[in-house]
């Protein structure tokens, strides 16, 4: 046997015996084997480290930062999404205001149309790919957009699969005959008309003139631009919704508050006992009296009824100060002055009474609807509301409800109480007071054959020592005959720049206006 064999037998005898004293390659193949389970052990480790990071940072990103990055101005999927479908629409008495067209090309899909654009600017806004959304566009986009989780049939589902929810709709309290009356009414003037269903709260006019067409600045390009230009940089501020975010003084119209807070306060016991008013009347911490309009008018120590009727700036000035401040404070505030934050469900400007006078003088004049008095046209709209609703002040809305696109409803929106700044009693006297006012008074413009309408005229003064063009008002309400309850509450002002200051009156300019909105309303 060659040398050769002997060794390979021996070989295989000593691995069939497990040793023999030699360094075979059996434990070094299981100690290579060792350190390689160490060592994709240690790799696995690492590689489940790393994942459970990228998971941990993909929950930060998508979940914890999700808000910021979709309200990032430089992100266009949230946009380009948004306007990938139909947008819903907001109606008008059953019949919707704005829709959508296709668009051929570019990044979206669809862009916003408007009916009557002008006519129901103040009520919609706009919902521009450039510039944003607005009013009920902006304050109920989720809905009309489909963002909103609530449209989800499927909420957990839709959220897994991102998938895109048809928009819903949103109908609003806007009475369009009303809505048409009122921007007739106001025409080529300046101004706005607020009008009101005392007993529900129910917006059912919201004009603003000037208006513009909100389809102008919906789509993307120059000609959006320079459309968004020309009507920002406009003098007249078309885009400024008057109606529910621009105060003024309300001028003799604020007089049924005084009247208000001086019954409830029992400085009167009714309106028809004489006052102690001189005529003029000096408050007592100046010499500048308060004087009247029209030196005819036979205000001094007049009823409150005949004060009302003519417009008697000494017998509410002086019954201001009998109030005293914090009894006015509070009769304002009652009524929703100086109430911030509120919405219906769009953002409004609060309505001041000043709370910080410290001078008889400033008081009266502020009981009287002037120095830091200001109001918006809905608050004295939903003042005079309260008035015909025996004292019960409802909280304005503009919203009757919510739906899914296939018609169910999402959210419906009843009435609700703010609070009753008077009692039944005092609305009765104010009521007989403003009647008075139409019949008899400054406010004969705004009277229906038939309907009982009460109102109160107001021309407020403006600009540096007055010397401006004052502003027109006119708050009423209206009675069908035999009924027990008034179905509408305006409020008008008018602060048309070219008119005539001797035509500037709350009953030449205003009142009739609010007339043909009542009459709107109450022709159904």
């Amino acid at each position: 046997m060659s040398p050769f064999g002997r060794q390979n037998r021996q070989n295989r005898q000593n691995r069939n015996s497990g040793g023999g004293g030699g360094s075979g390659p059996e434990p070094h193949a299981g100690a290579v084997r060792l350190s390689l389970s160490r060592t994709s052990r240690r790799a696995g480790e690492f590689c489940l480290v790393l994942i459970l990071v990228l998971l941990v940072n993909c929950t930060r990103v998508q979940v914890l930062q999700a808000k910021k990055y979709n309200d990032n101005a430089a992100n266009q999927r949230a946009v380009i999404a948004r306007y990938s479908e139909p947008r819903g629409d907001i109606l008008v008495a059953g019949r919707a205001v704005t829709g959508n067209t296709r668009v051929e090309s570019g990044a979206y899909t669809y862009r916003r149309t408007y009916t009557d654009g002008p006519l129901y600017a103040p009520v919609t806004g706009f919902s521009s790919q450039t510039f944003g959304n607005s009013l009920l566009e902006g304050v109920e986009d989720g809905v009309l957009a489909g963002t909103d989780s609530d449209l989800a049939s499927h909420p957990l589902l839709n959220a897994i699969s991102r998938a895109q929810v048809p928009g819903g709709d949103v109908l609003t309290t806007i009475n369009a005959k009303a809505q048409r009356a009122a921007f007739a009414g106001l025409g080529s003037k300046r101004g706005a008309v607020a009008a009101i269903e005392p007993a529900t709260g129910k917006i059912l006019a919201l004009a603003s003139t000037p208006s513009y067409d909100p389809g102008t600045i919906t789509g993307t390009g120059s000609a959006a631009t320079a459309n968004w230009n020309r009507l920002n940089n406009a003098s007249t501020q078309p885009m400024l919704n008057r109606a529910l975010r621009q105060t003024y003084p309300p001028g003799s119209t604020f007089k049924v508050v005084t009247l208000s807070a001086g019954l409830a306060d029992g400085v009167y016991s009714g309106i028809d006992v004489p006052t102690d008013s001189p005529d003029p009347f000096t408050p007592a911490d100046t010499s500048t009296p308060i004087t009247n309009e029209s030196a005819s008018d036979a205000c001094a120590n007049a009823t409150l009824r005949y004060a009302l009727e003519v417009s008697c700036n000494t017998v509410f000035g002086k019954l201001g100060d009998d109030v005293g401040q914090s009894g006015m404070v509070k009769a304002a505030e009652a009524f929703g002055f100086n109430q911030t934050g509120q919405t219906v469900p769009v953002g409004v400007v609060p309505s001041v009474f000043d709370t910080s006078m410290t001078s008889k003088a400033l008081l009266a004049l502020s009981s009287i609807g002037q120095y830091n008095t200001a109001a918006t046209p809905l608050e004295m709209a939903s003042v005079t509301a309260a008035i015909a609703n025996g004292g019960l002040l409802m909280k304005p809305q503009l919203v009757a409800s919510t739906t899914r696109a296939d018609g169910t409803v999402l959210k419906s929106f009843g009435p609700e109480e703010f609070g009753r700044p008077i009692s039944a009693a005092v609305a009765d006297q104010v009521q007989q007071a403003m009647v008075t006012v139409v019949t008899s008074g400054t406010g004969g413009n705004a009277a229906i054959p038939g309907v009982t309408v009460g109102g109160k005229t107001g021309t407020a003064q403006n600009g540096v020592g007055n010397s401006g063009t004052p502003y027109a008002w006119f708050i009423s309400w209206a009675r069908p005959g035999g009924a027990t309850a008034s179905p509408v509450a305006v409020a008008v002002v008018i602060e048309d720049s070219n008119a005539n200051r001797a035509d500037v009156s709350g009953g030449g300019l205003a009142a009739p206006i609010a007339r043909s909105v009542m009459q709107a309303v109450l022709g159904g």
